[in-house]
């Protein structure tokens, strides 16, 4: 049974990091790709990255290339999302999702690709 289960969340100030983690159960992280998506109050859920363990390819969308790092722990079954200079735009519930289809989904970071999805988890940036 494949379940993920998405923790880290919290308030930060403007420019401060945090980072998330996604605990998957019911397969390995080398098995399919795994993508993070955020849903803002009143906006669509959109893309943030997404990572094939099997051979470490990751993708990023413009918005957070060069701010946000996404990784994965074979050992713990667990991928991150480390996220740096973040903005007050960048609040938003966080969600971790895998693509078991062998999909172009999580690479095209498309919501509509993935196929389990965490609870997520509320990330706020305000002073």
């Amino acid at each position: 049974q494949v379940q993920l289960v998405e923790s880290g969340g919290g308030l930060v100030q403007p420019g401060g990091s945090l980072r998330l983690s996604c605990q998957a159960s019911g397969f390995t992280l080398d098995s399919y790709p795994i993508g993070w998506f955020r849903q803002a109050p009143g906006k669509e859920r959109e893309g943030v990255t997404c990572i094939r363990n099997s051979n470490g390819y990751t993708y990023y969308s413009d918005s957070t290339k060069g701010r946000f790092t996404t990784s994965g722990d074979n050992a713990k079954n667990t991928v991150y999302l480390q996220m740096n200079s973040l903005k007050p735009e960048d609040t938003a519930v966080y969600y971790c999702a895998v693509d078991t289809s062998y999909g172009s989904g999580c690479q095209l970071l498309d919501a509509s690709g993935m196929d389990y999805w965490g609870k997520g988890t509320l990330v706020t940036v305000s002073s």
